[in-house]
């Protein structure tokens, strides 16, 4: 049984919650997120509170296995939705980093244009529900309400040069360790 997904969630005074067919839509001063409401799940809210009720009983060996999916499906669900909760209060934030010679970062417009060791400079589209910002040329400051949008996000620009582990160029989540490797001329040396 899932002790956590049982646990109702208290909705902050700034917070308007609404459940609408199988949506739950969440509004604060900084936003609207909604979230769907997964199959055998129902959310309801009372007493501003938020309720998650597994719909399958545990008692019938045959519904068992779906029992087990929908359990965790259940603290899943309670998971995002306090995650939703939090960004329409406060911003989520992630941190990049850009290493290199020569390597930064500036934004034109609603574009963030990065200079990243390849021949030309790489274009990407800032969304509406996102904000960046960029101190120094090489540190990224990526703000925004939805906290999977921005890891994603994120995530596809570190892909777009991820840091390599001989010198540590590319681009990295701020504390992120990358472990150095030795070059051939040190082996070389070695022997």
């Amino acid at each position: 049984m899932s002790r956590l997904g049982k646990k109702p969630i208290i909705i902050p005074e700034k917070v308007n919650v609404s459940v609408k067919e199988g949506m739950i839509e969440i509004s604060g001063p900084k936003g609207k997120l909604s979230q769907k409401i997964f199959d055998n799940i129902s959310v309801s809210v009372e007493n501003n509170q938020i309720f998650i009720k597994n719909l399958v009983g545990s008692d019938d060996k045959k519904m068992r296995k779906i029992f087990k999916k929908t359990d965790s499906l259940q603290g899943l669900l309670r998971a995002l939705i306090i995650n939703k909760i939090n960004g329409v209060l406060n911003p989520f934030e992630k941190i990049l980093e850009i290493h290199g010679v020569g390597y930064k970062a500036e934004l034109k417009d609603k574009k963030l244009i990065l200079n990243i060791g390849f021949n030309h400079p790489v274009e990407i589209n800032i969304p509406e529900i996102l904000s960046v910002e960029i101190v120094h040329n090489t540190i990224l400051f990526i703000r925004g309400i939805d906290k999977h949008f921005i890891g994603n996000w994120t995530a596809q620009i570190r892909n777009l040069c991820p840091p390599e582990p001989y010198k540590g160029k590319g681009i990295r989540y701020r504390g992120e360790y990358v472990k150095h490797k030795v070059g051939k001329a040190a082996i070389a040396t070695q022997k």
